[in-house]
């Protein structure tokens, strides 16, 4: 029997335009699991560089790795900053 290669799938290589970019982070939203919403946007944000990300919201790049990873609790305050690097903003709509 032939041995099978995997590897490990990264959201981030897949998360090309801002429509993608949108409904990957919508999706976690819905799911309503806090850690999964910031784990997405550290996936986000890793596809556009995080140097970047860093340099656009005057934080740090390994904080921000830190702060965006499944372990992750960054403040809402550096939420709201790396969302609005990303050229992303939070909308609120009532619930049907």
């Amino acid at each position: 029997m032939a041995t099978i290669q995997t590897y490990l799938w990264d959201a981030a290589e897949h998360l090309e335009t801002k429509e993608d970019i949108a409904a990957y982070l919508e999706a976690a939203l819905e799911d309503g699991d806090p850690s999964l919403v910031v784990a997405a946007l550290g996936d986000i944000a890793r596809s556009k560089g995080m140097t970047h990300i860093a340099r656009e919201t005057g934080l740090g790049r390994e904080s921000l790795y830190k702060a965006l990873s499944i372990e992750g609790n960054p403040e809402f305050a550096t939420v709201l900053k790396v969302l609005q690097s990303l050229g992303l903003r939070l909308q609120v709509v009532p619930i049907a």
